[in-house]
């Protein structure tokens, strides 16, 4: 084992890992653990520069890698690691594709890692999706052979997919399979849809490594960062070894570690349930989400639990340290039953001690974040609707334009009903009119080509003018509502610049500028584009940059989730009810972004539209608050307080 805080013999020693079949390493977030295997491979690099060999590398592209690659080329500037000694093998391509294409694999590994290290240009290998059809197979072999030529991978770098695929080697792989042509799986499709600006654009084949040619890496290092990977990285790591998920095959490999983040292994049982697999030191937070556990898993309400149910499910020592199970259950009901309020900022001139919120001031400012400009509604539009109908002062701040996620079409139907439109724009020298032009630059736009100045500005303006009908109908004043464009976003492509002092400031100055006593962000990190996520850390960033000004002491921040994902219920300490005539107001403020209705650019792999994602969610949210023995109400949507 060579990532130097993990002691194998330790994680097989240890109780709490007798279900995981891969030695599994978890951090607390990406960049350590990134930074801890650039470290390994730069080790082996230089272990085998001394000895006068070479270094054969398998590489993995996506998301996953990227925070090593980042590593890597620092190392090689700032602490002299060379390169030259260093021969590569890329997992996959697509086919057919480009190199100088958005989306190909040779494009991103040029500009993620090998434009900025000095690995000789003939050392590096990916596979060709310019070949002609009928060259694939003999292609192929010859990589089969160019690997074994030099004997072997050494360590092999891995993310994994949805399905559970590593390189594109899809659920029906086999173990002994070699590079080759594969059909990509749906779902992988989808997945990569977001890339490719739509569904319809994604290649259906691709040419990947086999998981033979994998599997015969002298070391492994498999990848996974937040919520999205989390059921899959469970599967691979505690699930059966089946062809469905080929990842499992790596179970029966010597040396192959899954190193994982908290967001993605909480599915993983000694993070979810270690109750069940010895004892464990109870804290107040345990206790709750074990509670909640058992009585979902016995569909019944928290008082009902019993002193044998307890025992039965590996939690006989906490009966003999808190029980018995009536005094636990009546301990965790309360704590549930006061995470219920209809008053998100504060009652009142009533006791707030068992309350989620201050009561004191009575009329608060708020700031409320959204990273899209409908993230808002979709997430806490009924709480969205309290705060505004409770008489304080709600401020809205859209931190990007998201202005890709918007149909050429409806580019084309504004341009043409606005002609007035012309005045954002110097006129053209041709006297072209706005429609015109951006009809011609958009027919020809190739798939995926990024949009011009103009088309940007006009996707940019149609989601700022949806924001601002929102806005309006939950009853915010528009000088209450800010438009940030934080500079990360305006890319006009997919890929995001990364976060920047800018952005930063831009958020620090705002809050500021506001003094809110309440912030609201969007916890939401499954979004599959990572705009949230990128978002959420501007504001943690800002807030730790100006948390020592005085307003800041009475300032609570409230992270949010729906648009994607929703809060865990032992997760929530404020749990808002929304009524059936909240959730239909909260539908219609959905409905005002009319360019993310029916059908959006980016629906990731849920298919339902986002007002149907959101109200499903908050019903079920409601459910289990009345399946754990609370009030019944239509619906509800839930918050978790962020401590800075």
């Amino acid at each position: 084992m060579k990532i130097k805080q993990f002691d194998q013999k330790e994680w097989e020693r240890s109780s709490f890992t007798q279900k995981e079949k891969i030695h599994t390493a978890i951090f607390s977030q990406p960049e350590e653990a990134s930074a801890l295997i650039a470290k390994e491979i730069a080790d082996l690099i230089r272990e085998k520069s001394g000895k006068g060999e070479k270094c054969v590398l398998g590489l993995a592209t996506g998301s996953s890698p990227k925070g090593v690659y980042k590593e890597l080329i620092r190392l090689h500037k700032e602490e002299g690691l060379s390169f030259n000694n260093v021969c590569t093998f890329n997992l996959d391509e697509y086919y057919p594709m480009n190199p100088d294409e958005l989306q190909s694999y040779v494009k991103f590994m040029n500009e993620n890692l090998f434009d900025h290290i000095d690995i000789p240009s003939e050392n590096v290998h990916i596979p060709d999706g310019t070949l002609a059809l009928e060259e694939v197979a003999n292609y192929c072999a010859e990589y089969e052979q160019k690997i074994a030529d030099l004997g072997g991978l050494d360590l092999q770098l891995l993310g994994i997919g949805r399905t559970g695929h590593v390189g594109f080697n899809e659920p029906g792989s086999t173990v002994h399979s070699k590079t080759r042509m594969v059909n990509l799986d749906n779902i992988t499709r989808i997945d990569a849809a977001s890339d490719f600006f739509g569904e319809e654009n994604v290649p259906r084949k691709a040419i990947t490594m086999g998981v033979g040619t994998i599997m015969a890496a002298r070391r492994i290092i498999i990848m996974a960062w937040g919520e999205g990977k989390a059921k899959i990285s469970q599967k691979a790591i505690e699930g059966p070894m089946v062809e469905q998920v080929p990842a499992t095959f790596l179970q029966t490999h010597p040396n192959t570690t899954f190193v994982v983040d908290e967001a993605a292994a909480a599915e993983l049982t000694r993070q979810k349930t270690p109750w069940t697999l010895g004892t464990i030191n109870w804290t107040p937070e345990l206790i709750k989400r074990a509670v909640i556990w058992l009585a979902q898993k016995l569909e019944k309400p928290v008082l009902k639990l019993t002193d044998r149910e307890y025992s039965d499910h590996g939690m006989s020592d906490l009966i003999l340290k808190e029980g018995p199970a009536y005094n636990i259950n009546l301990k965790v009901f309360n704590l549930l039953q006061h995470t219920i309020t209809g008053w998100p900022g504060g009652k009142p001139n009533v006791d707030d001690t068992n309350r989620p919120e201050r009561a004191n001031p009575a009329k608060k400012r708020v700031l409320i974040f959204s990273p899209h400009p409908d993230d808002d509604v979709i997430s806490m539009g009924g709480t969205f609707l309290r705060l505004v109908d409770q008489g304080h002062e709600v401020h809205v701040a859209y931190q990007t334009s998201g202005n890709i996620a918007v149909f050429d079409d409806d580019v084309i139907q504004y341009a043409d009903f606005f002609g007035d439109l012309n005045k954002e724009f110097n006129q053209p020298k041709d006297g072209q009119s706005i429609y015109e032009l951006v009809v011609d630059q958009i027919k020809n736009k190739k798939a995926g080509d990024q949009d011009s100045y103009e088309v940007q500005k006009i996707k940019g303006l149609i989601r700022r003018s949806e924001a601002k009908a929102g806005a309006r109908y939950v009853g915010v004043p528009m000088e209450q509502v800010h438009f940030m464009d934080m500079p990360f976003y305006e890319t006009g492509q997919v890929k995001k610049n990364p976060l920047g002092p800018e952005d930063i400031k831009i958020t620090a100055d705002l809050i500021k500028q506001i003094k809110p006593h309440q912030i609201y962000a969007a916890g939401d990190l499954s979004d599959p584009h990572g705009t949230h996520r990128v978002c959420l850390s501007a504001i943690f960033q800002a807030v730790d940059q100006i948390k020592n000004e005085d307003f800041m002491k009475d300032c609570w921040v409230w992270l949010y989730r729906g648009a994607w994902q929703e809060w865990a219920v032992e997760d929530i300490e404020m749990a808002v009810p929304i009524s059936p005539d909240e959730l239909m107001r909260k539908r219609r403020a959905i409905f005002k972004h009319q360019s993310q209705k029916d059908s959006a650019v980016f629906p990731g792999s849920d298919k339902r539209e986002f007002w149907q994602r959101a109200e499903d969610r908050n019903r079920g949210t409601a459910k289990l608050y009345d399946l754990l023995g609370m009030a019944e109400y239509e619906a509800m949507e839930g918050f978790k307080r962020y401590h800075f």
